[in-house]
Parts: structure tokens; C-alpha cells; sequence
């Protein structure tokens, strides 16, 4: 979830299901909630990491027929952007 999705109909229907709604409330809500500052930062980071992986044309347009090679080549693209990293 994320912002656009944090009115009270959809916090509650993803409490329903299990999940556990890690969203910040709008600045503008009268009765904000708290939530876990960490595991929204480390949310963040997995979105940040998938949008580098969807730049990678190879794997947005899933040229490769065999899951194995596909899941093949997204571990080098996630070990080659660890790099770029570092």
C-alpha cells in the first residue's frame, strides 16, 4: 500500500485479509495512526529496486522463454546493481 490507498475502507479490508498495512497517513487526516518507520523504509527500498529491475528491457519485456534463464538473468541484474552500488 501507499498513499493513494490509505483511506479507512482499504486499511481495513488489508487488516481483514492478514496484511498489515505499513502506510504513512496523510498529513491531513484528524485521526492519524501509527505505523512501523522502518519496515515503510525498507518498503520503499524493495519499490525502488523493482523499478531499477523493470529498466532492464530483457526483463520488462521477458524475452526469455525458459523461467531459468529469466530468474538467471534477474540475479545478475540484481548482483550487477549491487555493484553499482557499492
Amino acid at each position: 500500500m501507499d498513499r493513494a490507498y490509505e483511506g479507512n475502507e482499504t486499511r481495513q479490508l488489508a487488516l481483514d485479509l492478514g496484511f498489515i498495512p505499513v502506510v504513512s497517513p496523510t498529513s491531513k487526516r484528524l485521526d492519524p495512526w501509527e505505523y512501523d518507520r522502518v519496515m515503510y523504509k525498507r518498503r520503499n527500498e524493495v519499490e525502488r529496486r523493482l523499478r531499477r529491475l523493470k529498466g532492464y528491457r530483457r526483463i520488462f519485456s521477458r524475452f526469455e522463454k525458459l523461467d531459468l534463464m529469466f530468474l538467471g538473468f534477474i540475479s545478475f541484474v540484481l548482483v550487477a546493481d549491487g555493484l553499482r552500488m557499492c
